[in-house]
């Protein structure tokens, strides 16, 4: 992966001198600075003492808001908005031709990002964890989260997929091998209760069938997020979002005319816009930024700023879909937003 923004930047000073060369202990009091001498951040370097050509001098810059956090949360952003927008897609096209079709178009934009940037093709030890990332964000979260909201509402499943941050750092713990703390674990398991809390509720006291959909949907995104992440410090966000869209291309490219045929189609506004977005939008600007965000301020971050998520589809389905919100959805949010905060907190 190309180098993140780094906290220092060169700065390059000439000054011709004539003065022998000095004794190192003398350079230390006196603010010479000798050829390959480098300033860190933090040092003062004195400019009275004699500096010799072609010196650099590392000097901090500070960064009140770093790049890699921007664009992790235009990731939450893009993806606050693909429910709203499934929702709409499926104002237009059955379950299975939507997915299958954001899939196509998503990699289409991607090949054309691979093939102008003359992008070589992944090396062979990278291909297992882009399936990985294929098989959670691209064909697994989609399909479940789209199957779920023929049956669930938007704000119904904002609130169970608000777990997804949970999830992903209990992936992310597991193939780091690391071990959470206790608080960590408790946390966890308190938000799990209260999200399966709010589904029994909800759902006239079992869990239904689109419950169950976003419980899957939760693992294998976890699964997808957590992998892409590594990948993401190995080769850019892009590329790595690209490449797993490349993948399933000829499976989506099949799918796409299976389901096209099978399922109907009719074509309205709201629909045709739902699905630019859930493909351009979601699968590809946002799972880009996500990843390249989540390289530069690491996973735990990351999700840190995936707390805004739940809420703000939330919004969505309200100013969007004109849905009336239960008082128990934004209630569980929050609930669950404090369980995550605390595991953010919690010391490993």
């Amino acid at each position: 992966m190309r180098a993140q923004d780094s906290a220092t930047a060169a700065r390059t000073i000439a000054v011709t001198t004539t003065d022998p060369a000095p004794d190192p202990a003398a350079d230390r009091t006196s603010g010479t600075v000798h050829t390959g001498d480098t300033g860190r951040t933090g040092d003062t370097i004195r400019t009275g003492g004699t500096v010799r050509t072609g010196e650099t001098v590392r000097t901090a810059r500070a960064d009140p808001l770093p790049r890699g956090t921007l664009l992790a949360a235009l990731g939450v952003f893009a993806f606050s908005l693909t429910f709203p927008s499934t929702v709409w897609g499926l104002e237009s096209f059955g379950p299975w031709s939507l997915v299958a079709v954001r899939s196509v178009l998503a990699a289409l934009v991607a090949g054309a990002f691979l093939l102008a940037g003359r992008v070589p093709l992944p090396e062979r030890r990278h291909w297992a964890g882009l399936a990985v990332v294929a098989g959670g964000v691209v064909i697994g979260f989609p399909l479940l989260t789209t199957l779920a909201l023929q049956a669930s509402t938007t704000s119904h499943a904002a609130v169970v997929v608000g777990l997804l941050p949970l999830t992903t750092a209990a992936f992310a713990a597991l193939r780091t091998r690391r071990r959470p703390s206790r608080t960590f674990w408790c946390a966890a398991v308190a938000g799990a209760v209260v999200v399966l809390a709010f589904t029994v509720q909800q759902s006239g006291g079992a869990v239904s069938r689109g419950d169950l959909y976003l419980f899957g949907a939760l693992l294998v995104c976890a699964a997808g997020y957590t992998e892409g992440g590594r990948l993401a410090r190995l080769m850019p966000g892009w590329q790595v979002i690209g490449w797993a869209l490349i993948l399933c291309l000829p499976l989506m490219a099949v799918g796409s005319a299976v389901a096209l045929s099978a399922e109907p189609v009719h074509l309205n506004a709201h629909g045709v816009l739902g699905l630019v977005w859930v493909a351009a939008g979601s699968t590809f600007f946002g799972l880009y930024v996500w990843y390249r965000g989540m390289a530069s301020i690491g996973i735990p971050k990351a999700s840190q700023l995936q707390l805004a998520q739940p809420l703000l589809t939330l919004v969505w389905s309200v100013v969007l879909l004109g849905e009336t919100l239960p008082l128990a959805a934004p209630l569980a949010a929050v609930a669950v937003l404090v369980c995550i905060a605390v595991t953010q907190r919690a010391r490993s």
